[in-house]
């Protein structure tokens, strides 16, 4: 590959392979350099650190979740049924990206260790598309909520369980769906307007 094509998008496609070849603990700028045919100081030119890289690759592998969801919060339409779509987008990802690519997810899982801020970021993206539907829901006269922000953090707290890759291994329980359903129902009954 000439480097004058060399871009970003490419070093972490590039990237993204390497460390499913080697893992995080192995894999370094100069395999992906190698993977891509140029020097590493042609990597280092769009990426200035490895810690940068790796986090770049985090930030793309949440883009992939968060960008389908923030198309649901931006929908118009009653705000419990795009609220109840994006939740059960939310886990399907996730429990997707366990099952199916396990070491992959394993490898991510470990770049997010060390990628705090954009893990936040990813949190605060989930959080404002939360807070947008219970203010659609607000103004819909649906839902009862004086903190659309505060309330749409609870949200992603609350169902944790069925999305928040600590719980991974909660995920083949038999009982889940039951367990989230339960959850939903509470929750639902928590932003219903009172009503009489």
């Amino acid at each position: 590959m000439a480097e004058t094509i060399l871009t970003a998008e490419r070093i972490l496609e590039a990237a993204e392979e390497v460390l499913r070849r080697y893992g995080p603990a192995k894999a370094t700028v100069v395999d992906v350099a190698r993977a891509l045919g140029v020097s590493h100081g042609s990597v280092y030119r769009h990426f200035p650190s490895k810690a940068a890289l790796r986090d770049a690759v985090t930030e793309r592998w949440l883009a992939r979740v968060s960008a389908p969801l923030a198309a649901i919060a931006a929908e118009d339409g009653p705000a419990p049924a795009r609220l109840r779509r994006w939740l059960d987008a939310l886990i399907g990802a996730k429990h997707a990206k366990v099952l199916d690519d396990p070491e992959m997810f394993a490898t991510y899982m470990t770049l997010a260790a060390d990628a705090r801020e954009v893990v936040a970021g990813h949190v605060a993206a989930l959080t404002a598309d939360l807070a947008r539907m219970v203010a659609d829901g607000v103004a819909q006269g649906v839902f009862a909520a004086a903190d659309p922000q505060a309330t749409g953090r609870a949200l992603l707290d609350a169902t944790a369980r069925f999305h928040n890759p600590a719980h991974a291994a909660e995920w083949s329980d038999p009982g889940i769906a039951a367990a989230f359903e339960g959850v939903w129902t509470l929750v639902m009954r928590g932003l219903e307007t009172r009503k009489g």
